[in-house]
């Protein structure tokens, strides 16, 4: 009875752990094998070079640009998108008129094709007539503005449509979260004469520690891998002001076809985001509360 129980168990495992080794495992352990040879050209075969190829990222000014850009991308985008995701919730969490009207609304974004994304920003951004140029002019009286063909603004923009479209998202983690919250805590606090603020400090905020956990998780994850839309807009321009790690891969790999280095490129970048996740892990574990 008991190896009839173990056997189903790993059979019903089985498909989940095959899927993760074939989709996950296997092609981490691929790309950092690969990243230590050469490229193979023509007739001439990949040879053994080490740690050649992260040795000459040291010396790429480009990655080190594509780096700091990342940083400021998901250091700009990770906090906006979780305290925009966060008002919005307690927003159409109350009872308001159109409420569902609201929470559609913050919503569509999120189910919105990034390509489409891309397109409908692009005429946003145009300069003179676009949306974004006729709401500053009539505002701050600005003249036109090429947002993403300057290096001053096109970084920014980027990172605007990214907010734009993930924080609708995250949103509807946070709205789940309210709702699981039980209202006699709320009632205790309104007997003990506690404030609006400090029921949202001391009973929400704590409450919605392990969402917040897996919300920025996901946000950091987002911040270097969602780049379709800048792809799409400015292919990584003007001079490299919105190159990121990933479109840099992309273009190493298959612009240039050097899949060495595109593969030891990735690598840096798996070791970036393991980093940060398990610095996110440590810290915003000490202050997540499970129920």
């Amino acid at each position: 009875m008991r190896g009839r129980a173990t056997l189903h168990a790993w059979l019903m495992l089985g498909p989940a752990m095959l899927l993760l080794v074939a989709f996950t495992h296997y092609p981490v352990v691929a790309t950092l094998w690969h990243s230590l040879f050469s490229t193979p050209r023509g007739a001439r075969p990949a040879r053994f070079v080490g740690v050649e190829n992260y040795a000459a990222l040291a010396d790429d000014p480009v990655f080190w640009q594509a780096l700091s850009n990342n940083l400021l991308y998901a250091l700009g985008t990770v906090p906006l998108s979780i305290g925009l995701a966060l008002a919005m919730a307690l927003w159409v969490n109350g009872r308001i008129a159109g409420r569902a009207a609201l929470r559609v609304a913050y919503f569509t974004p999120t189910v919105l094709p990034m390509i489409a994304v891309a397109n409908l920003w692009l005429f946003f951004y145009t300069p003179d007539y676009g949306l974004v140029d006729r709401i500053t002019g009539f505002l701050f009286g600005w003249g036109p503005t090429n947002w993403i063909g300057s290096q001053e603004t096109a970084l920014g923009a980027m990172m605007a449509i990214a907010v734009w479209k993930e924080a609708g998202f995250f949103m509807i983690f946070y709205l789940a979260a309210l709702q699981a919250i039980p209202p006699v805590l709320y009632e205790a606090a309104s007997v003990e004469g506690a404030s609006r603020f400090t029921v949202f400090r001391r009973v929400t905020l704590p409450l919605l520690g392990p969402t917040t956990l897996f919300i920025a998780v996901n946000a950091l994850i987002n911040g270097f891998r969602l780049v379709d839309h800048i792809i799409v807009m400015t292919h990584g321009g003007p001079d490299n002001a919105t190159a990121l790690l990933l479109t840099y891969i992309y273009e190493v790999g298959f612009r240039f076809w050097d899949t060495a280095q595109a593969s030891a490129l990735t690598m840096v970048l798996l070791l970036i985001l393991a980093l940060v996740a398990l610095a996110q892990f440590t810290l915003l574990g000490r202050w997540t509360h499970y129920r």
